[in-house]
């Protein structure tokens, strides 16, 4: 599995990670709180990795610090969420 942002055709800044057999996770620690407008371009971001390699399963990989509509926003669109500290 490639975890070159590039390869997918996002932005080398994007942190990505594999996390297990067709699994992959969008880093993203923030300091501050993951609102709804980081939440739309997690999706984004997630939508074109599928477009390329439509059988990946995204995870979200961040802090504690996220609000509920975003939560509720990534599990409509089938991103998954796994806190870390």
């Amino acid at each position: 599995m490639n975890t070159n942002p590039q390869y997918y055709g996002l932005s080398p800044k994007i942190q990505l990670k594999e996390i297990g057999k067709n699994k992959l996770g969008i880093v993203k620690v923030l300091k501050s709180r993951i609102i709804r407008k980081d939440a739309e371009k997690i999706v984004a971001i997630a939508s074109q990795i599928k477009s390329i390699n439509p059988e990946l399963e995204i995870t979200l990989i961040c802090t504690h610090n996220i609000c509920s509509k975003s939560i509720m926003l990534l599990k409509n669109e089938r991103v998954a969420i796994e806190l870390i500290d």
